[in-house]
């Protein structure tokens, strides 16, 4: 999620003083829940986008067969249907069947689950891994071996920029839901992209004018050019995420980059929040000149743009709360309404679904990244305002009947201070579970135990918003053993108790959720939140 600070309600969710235009012909279909006050001419908002005829596209996998390691993720899934689409024989493996995979072998990819031998495929001219596949591991040996070029998956998905203008959506926080929105809107706007993307949507094939697809997905296939809008005919739009982790955003090769926050995350491989400023810089300097129409659109606040933006040959363009930033957004959170202005102009006015001042920043960037891209902004401001979120965002999984009430149970990704604290702060706004009897209950599971040690002081004031928090075992993913000695669960419930929170470590997840059966009560809601399997916890509960 968007680090973004705390703001005051905007009024009126107006800073235009000129009359409102009428919208232009054509568009008379769209409901009255999204408004264009005035047809902003933005500077810098029509990009000189690279064709195919002066990008060269060398990434050649035309007839080449390509072996996928950890084929089932999210954005490896997605890699998988590119490559294809660009003419590979795509196939690979992958640790358990899974829906992911399970879709890829109905698309004639030819999918293993035996990750224990040193094998590979007799036809093999390039291995891709995943970023969870360690060096040693037996197929990357035997690609070794027989000396099989190989790449990482960011690696791979740069080179699969080439050819195209990439839309690349970078920052601690607030990835994938704004990745996810800015695809949907560029798909509502008829623009087609291809978009790849951390987490899974259902709308993000069809757009969220039009109904979903049947399972939520974490990839969309467009066009290789852009067919509409302002900028049609040029290289066709692929919106990706951008990860820091391990600089792996470095790969990349942005035309319109975004960045949304910076803080002090991934410090097992930064060390230090001043090596994350540069790496973001890094990031930065990858985009083209912006006489080849090279743009960054970055936070005004919480991203430390004066240090990431120095020297950059790029259009900067800034945008947050602050009437100081280019794009000033403007939300009211008891109404949800959204709005956004360029100087003295609003673009746009709608409505969000979903609650929370992080949420409408993140559709407030995407509908200009969506713009920079020619979208119209009418149609991208209506494409959010029916954006429903993607899964693991604060998603409502269901209601429980308890007694003569009702508790209502979310699934959350967030594992960082920031998130954790927005996430608390929009639910208890918009679910507002005092006003029924009820209390705001968050089962946190912890990820990772350097970054759970690194930022146990930021964790321990970022539950101001809960009412009582379960703690189970920290999730251990990527650290040492040594790593895993220094911190438990416990220590961060021991520096919650002293914050005044109501908090207790639980474990298994079979303890918590048979404490949750016998302690929630009507008009409590009830947040599973972490990067780990915890939603296995709101899960069952509501099956309990």
């Amino acid at each position: 999620m968007t680090a973004i600070p705390h703001t005051p309600t905007s009024p009126s969710l107006t800073t235009s003083s000129s009359p409102t235009t009428a919208v232009g012909a054509g568009s008379s279909h769209l409901s009255a829940e999204v408004s264009i006050v005035s047809t902003v001419s933005m500077a810098g908002a029509h990009l000189r986008l690279a064709g195919e005829a002066t990008v060269r596209d060398d990434f050649d996998v035309l007839m080449k067969h390509v072996y996928l390691i950890g084929i089932g993720g999210s954005g490896m899934s997605g890699l998988a249907r590119m490559l294809k689409s660009r003419g590979a024989i795509v196939s690979g493996s992958d640790n358990a069947p899974g829906e992911a995979t399970d879709a890829l072998i109905a698309e004639k990819i030819a999918i293993t689950f035996d990750q224990s031998k040193a094998w590979l495929p007799d036809a093999c001219d390039l291995v891709v891994a995943s970023a969870a596949v360690r060096a040693d591991h037996p197929q990357m040996l035997e690609a070794q071996q027989r000396s099989v070029p190989t790449m990482l998956y960011a690696e791979a998905l740069g080179k699969c920029m080439q050819g195209r203008t990439s839309i690349c959506i970078a920052g601690t926080h607030g990835k994938s839901t704004t990745t996810a929105m800015t695809g949907c809107a560029l798909t509502d706007a008829g623009l087609d992209p291809t978009v790849i993307v951390g987490a899974t949507s259902p709308q993000l094939v069809k757009g969220t004018l039009h109904e979903g697809s049947e399972h939520s997905v974490g990839f969309r296939l467009g066009n290789a050019k852009i067919p509409a809008g302002t900028h049609a005919g040029d290289a066709g739009l692929l919106v990706a995420e951008a990860c820091e982790y391990n600089r792996s955003f470095h790969n990349y090769r942005p035309t319109i980059g975004y960045i949304g926050s910076i803080e002090a995350d991934h410090l097992d491989c930064y060390g230090t929040l001043e090596a994350v400023i540069e790496s973001f810089h890094e990031f930065g300097k990858l985009l083209p000149d912006a006489s080849a129409g090279g743009k960054l659109l970055i936070a005004h606040d919480g991203a430390h743009r004066r240090e990431v933006t120095r020297g950059l040959n790029c259009e900067v363009h800034t945008i947050g709360f602050s009437p100081e930033a280019d794009y000033v957004v403007h939300f009211d959170p008891a109404t949800r309404a959204v709005a956004l202005s360029h100087g003295r102009e609003t673009i746009a006015r709608w409505t969000n679904l979903i609650p929370g001042s992080h949420m409408a920043f993140n559709a407030c960037a995407a509908l200009v990244l969506a713009t920079f891209a020619g979208a119209d902004p009418l149609i991208a401001a209506k494409s959010l305002a029916h954006f429903r979120g993607v899964d693991r965002r604060m998603q409502l999984l269901g209601e429980k009947k308890v007694g003569a009430g009702l508790v209502r149970v979310f699934d959350d990704y967030g594992h960082h201070p920031t998130e954790v604290d927005c996430t608390l702060r929009a639910l208890r706004e918009s679910e507002r579970p005092e006003d029924r009897g009820g209390r705001l209950i968050c089962v946190f599971q912890p990820h990772q135990h350097s970054r759970t040690r690194h930022l146990l002081e930021e964790f321990a004031n970022s539950f101001g918003h809960a009412d009582i928090v379960l703690v189970p075992h920290i999730y251990f993913v990527r650290d040492s053993q040594e790593e895993k000695q220094k911190v438990t669960a416990g220590d961060l419930v021991d520096r919650l108790r002293e914050k005044g929170v109501r908090a207790m470590h639980l474990y298994p997840f079979e303890a918590i959720v048979d404490h949750l059966q016998h302690t929630a009560r009507a008009g409590d809601v009830v947040v599973a939140m972490g990067a780990g399997p915890v939603w296995q916890v709101a899960k069952g509960y509501l099956d309990a």
